[in-house]
């Protein structure tokens, strides 16, 4: 069950790497506790400002969970308390954007339905087969598939479990972008490094508000929107985007 996850940080930007490309990168639960720990620890780096989550190598994002590692649980009570590798990637309040190449499955895709935006190669199948196994995913999917896509089309995906190509996905709503595979990981860092240059605390306001659309009536959002709002204001980056229209230049957030 080899496998790893490395982490590399430059310029406010998080580059999360699931290293193990001779299995698609099938997530161990080694490897679940490091992407727990990761999470964690960027999420309170005031350095980074942004997560670049991709896999290693050109024939997967991710396959999802070892299958092999799923047999391996010496009870249902010891899976149901498993470490949920896709949980701990939501529960990041910095903007993830995920890269997805070639195989994404399962868990795979429960991780990059995680992430706030998707970039896929052309080479990239979406799907979500653990039906077709025996059994539902427990990383997310049949909760946020549907607010994703739509309940008619999520249930085509999760019901069959057959996977789709990126130009579908991208049809669909299930990812923002599709690129030529030369141009996936360039593309996904350019989208990263735009963020990282952001306000953080403009950008995780967004990611807040836009959290709280998916589970609030709209008058609670409405109100939450606004003190998002109202937060930004009083951290005072507001002031810097100002004088930077006045001066017709970009604005520059303090790291």
């Amino acid at each position: 069950m080899e496998g790893r996850v490395r982490l590399a940080v430059a310029d406010g930007v998080a580059e999360l790497v699931l290293d193990r490309p001779a299995k698609h990168n099938a997530v161990t639960p080694a490897m679940a506790r490091s992407i727990a720990d990761h999470a964690r620890a960027l999420d309170a780096d005031d350095a980074v400002r942004a997560i670049l989550l991709r896999g290693e190598g050109d024939r997967a994002f991710c396959a999802g969970s070892d299958l092999n590692a799923l047999a391996a649980y010496p009870s249902a009570w010891h899976f149901r308390n498993r470490i949920e590798y896709a949980a701990a990637i939501r529960g990041i309040r910095k903007p993830v954007v995920a890269a997805l190449q070639g195989w994404t499955l399962g868990g795979g895709a429960e991780l990059a339905l995680s992430a706030d935006l998707r970039v896929a190669a052309d080479t990239t199948r979406i799907g979500f087969p653990e039906v077709q196994r025996g059994w539902v995913g427990g990383g997310g999917a049949s909760q946020l598939l549907p607010r994703l896509i739509g309940a008619g089309r999520a249930a085509k995906l999760l019901m069959l479990g057959d996977p789709i190509d990126a130009g579908e996905a991208q049809r669909l709503g299930l990812v923002e972008e599709v690129v030529p595979d030369s141009m996936l990981i360039p593309r996904a860092r350019e989208l990263a490094a735009r963020l990282a240059a952001l306000s953080p605390i403009a950008v995780q306001s967004v990611k807040a508000a836009m959290r709280m659309a998916m589970e609030a009536p709209l008058s609670a959002g409405l109100t939450y929107e606004n003190e998002m709002n109202v937060l930004c204001f009083s951290a005072g980056d507001h002031l810097e985007g100002i004088r930077a229209f006045n001066e017709k230049r970009s604005a520059e957030f303090a790291r």
